[in-house]
């Protein structure tokens, strides 16, 4: 059914309306009950008698009421929040997922969606509750190696500051240390002491990978179609998530191409990637937070001529599916601060952000291929042939300098001797007899005379 149907057929166990923003509390409370029972839909601005009033929304309507939510559920309830318009006026549609992790409290209290009201539990009906819902999930478990000292309070730091610029979260000023750590779900007691999560250690920890040597990210970029071509590039990215994913994007921007088009309507040129660079970050942010940290491989990236592919060590969650994008954060702590830092843009949006942006960039949308042990998600290029010199082995042909130039001259179109020689802090004579040559071996094209001269990536159009 599409959104009119389900609002026409009134409220229910899974359906609840609210008029207004205003009524912020009580929409929280049913989020509660929603994700203690079977899940369900609120739709803010439609009146009790399926009158579609509309809401004002602004710049930061849905990531305050967003905000609202999280710091008012325990444990943190991310549903997916969008606007949809209804007979042409904003209707913000909240959709909760029941949650396996059980008891949700709103206010510190718990609720249960009971016909078409919200009914407040009592202690003997949370007990039972959570002892039928006693997952307790990978991220939030005691990292029992791990130590305070290994907290690195610089990120910490980092973290709040990344917090208030993107999700406008005041820094707290008199909260000790600990307590923030706790309040975030990065420490929590064991056996009597504090220690880091796994959570806390993945984001916030000294040395990651001491403790979860699958937790970094290999990238590799092939010349050719299949593995077992020439490596042209490769980097094993580690550290916390953030900087992972931000090292795997200078990666990216390094290695793939950049193409050079003529705009229809004027003489000039249009320079863009291959991919839409947000697309690929947002799979791999994906593949780090979503994967099942018990098993031993880590993620993968590979890029090659025709095609790049992201190798996540699991499967989607029960019930989930690339048809079926429900939000089921297999790391919920992970989820909820990497949204925080700014990394993760909406919750439960990220395949059809990735076919969203794919389409814009004029690339199909990415595909996936599901095996029992991994999921594979595939990009395909906007260039169907081998790269730039295709009888070259570049390997071979060009020394490291030269390729330093080749990979910067992709990413710009051209090179010029100035660009070269700080490039590679060489001398003009060097700088000139390496481009000439690289021009001489099919690499790049002389365009131009004299202080002018320039050495352009031949194009693919």
């Amino acid at each position: 059914m599409n959104t009119v149907e389900v609002i026409n057929l009134g409220e229910s166990e899974t359906t609840e309306f609210k008029t207004s923003l205003a009524d912020w509390r009580d929409i929280v409370e049913t989020i509660s009950a929603f994700s203690n029972k079977n899940g369900g839909l609120i739709f803010i601005g439609v009146g009790d008698n399926c009158e579609i009033i509309g809401v004002d929304c602004g710049k930061r309507t849905i990531e305050n009421l967003a905000n609202q939510i999280k710091q008012n559920t325990d444990p943190v309830i991310c549903p997916s929040v969008r606007i949809e318009k209804v007979h042409e006026k904003p209707v913000i549609v909240v959709d909760v997922e029941e949650t396996m992790q059980k008891p949700v409290l709103a206010f510190g209290r718990a609720f249960m969606r009971v016909g078409k009201s919200n009914q407040t539990l009592g202690h003997e009906r949370i007990k039972n509750l959570a002892l039928g819902a006693s997952k307790v999930y990978w991220d939030e478990k005691v990292c029992e190696d791990a130590n305070l000292d290994d907290i690195d309070e610089v990120k910490v730091k980092w973290f709040l500051d990344e917090r208030n610029r993107n999700r406008n979260v005041a820094k707290p000023k008199d909260m000790a240390f600990e307590e923030l750590l706790i309040n975030i779900g990065a420490i929590k007691s064991s056996n009597g002491y504090m220690k880091p999560t796994n959570a806390g250690i993945l984001l916030f920890g000294k040395n990651p990978q001491r403790f979860f040597i699958n937790s970094g990210l290999r990238i590799v970029k092939f010349k050719g179609t299949d593995v077992t071509q020439p490596v042209i590039d490769r980097i094993d990215c580690r550290g916390t998530l953030g900087e992972i994913v931000n090292m795997a994007e200078e990666f990216i921007r390094r290695n793939i191409r950049l193409l050079s088009k003529r705009v229809p309507t004027s003489f000039q040129r249009e320079d863009k990637f291959e991919y839409p660079i947000d697309a690929l970050r947002e799979a791999l942010i994906n593949a780090l937070i979503h994967r099942n940290y018990d098993e031993p491989a880590d993620v993968r990236a590979f890029l090659f001529d025709t095609y790049a592919e992201i190798i996540n060590p699991g499967t989607f969650p029960k019930g989930v599916t690339p048809k079926n994008p429900v939000h089921k954060p297999v790391n919920p702590i992970l989820c909820s601060l990497m949204y925080d830092m700014g990394f993760i843009e909406k919750y439960g949006s990220g395949i059809k952000l990735m076919s969203r942006l794919c389409g814009d960039w004029g690339n199909k949308e990415p595909y996936y291929d599901l095996h029992p042990l991994e999921t594979k998600i595939i990009f395909e290029s906007q260039i169907n042939e081998t790269t730039y010199v295709e009888a070259a082995d570049i390997s071979d042909r060009l020394n490291e300098r030269q390729k330093k130039a080749l990979y910067f001259a992709q990413k710009k179109g051209l090179i010029t001797r100035k660009e070269y020689m700080d490039l590679n802090s060489v001398s003009n004579k060097t700088a000139y007899i390496e481009l000439k040559d690289m021009a001489e071996n099919g690499f790049v094209t002389i365009m131009g005379k004299g202080r002018g001269v320039k050495y352009v990536i031949k194009s693919n159009d």
